[in-house]
């Protein structure tokens, strides 16, 4: 499953570097970063998702099509 992680705007450049690392060292492989907003799109196993979401910097969502009417 693919996930969006963003930190929070205070978050520290560490604490993204932080959790891009916890991502990979859990078998996650990163897809693409985000250049305004401090984050990344991670494919990432559904049973390990609690150690992202246990981040009290980030937040984890499934990544989807978005569509307008």
């Amino acid at each position: 499953m693919q996930y969006n992680v963003t930190l929070k705007e205070n978050a520290s450049p560490e604490e993204l570097s932080k959790a891009k690392e916890t991502a990979k060292s859990q078998g996650g492989e990163i897809t693409h970063e985000f250049s305004l907003i401090k984050g990344f799109t991670v494919k990432y196993p559904d049973d390990k998702m609690s150690t992202l979401e246990s981040n009290e910097h980030i937040h984890v969502e499934k990544d989807g099509e978005v569509k307008t009417q």
